[in-house]
């Protein structure tokens, strides 16, 4: 028997969308909160497990990248596609307040107010890639152009060579 997913805010809306995808439950490591252990709970390559950062530039203020698991954003291709001279993630504290999602938890779709979003490039490589579902635990796989759509991102590259 399956066990019940209590849908998050992100199934609401994504429902409301109609727009398909399928919530998959992970195993929580309070201590590796990283997408690499996300990837090999569900059994993915990391490279489709994406994650969810927040980050605030000097002039326009907060935006969201959303990258491959294992890479780590370029702050200065991060700042020049969100019209900033220079950015940096925010700070873990800032992270609830400001989105509503804990760290483990965010998604780039129902942040309490919607914020510029870049998602890499290489996310429409795949048929779906996975990003949280709002809470540690629970990611969302999800056709790439749906997440793009629903997220309102602009796809772009935001990687270090």
């Amino acid at each position: 028997m399956k066990e019940k997913i209590n849908k998050t805010n992100v199934a609401r809306l994504l429902d409301k969308a109609k727009v398909a995808y399928e919530l998959v439950p992970y195993e929580v490591d309070e201590n590796d909160l990283s997408a690499t252990h996300v990837a090999k709970q569900l059994g993915e390559n990391i490279e489709q497990v994406f994650k969810t950062l927040v980050l605030r530039g000097d002039k326009n203020g907060y935006f969201v990248c959303v990258v491959p698991g294992d890479a780590e954003v370029n702050l200065k291709k991060a700042a020049k596609v969100s019209g900033n001279k220079s950015c940096e993630m925010i700070h873990v504290k800032e992270l609830l307040p400001l989105t509503g999602y804990i760290r483990g938890g965010c998604s780039p779709i129902g942040m309490k107010k919607h914020f510029p979003t870049y998602i890499h490039m290489t996310a429409e490589q795949y048929d779906h890639i996975y990003v949280s579902a709002g809470q540690r635990g629970l990611q969302v796989r999800i056709a790439p152009e749906d997440l793009i759509r629903e997220s309102r991102a602009e796809v772009t590259d935001l990687l270090s060579l």
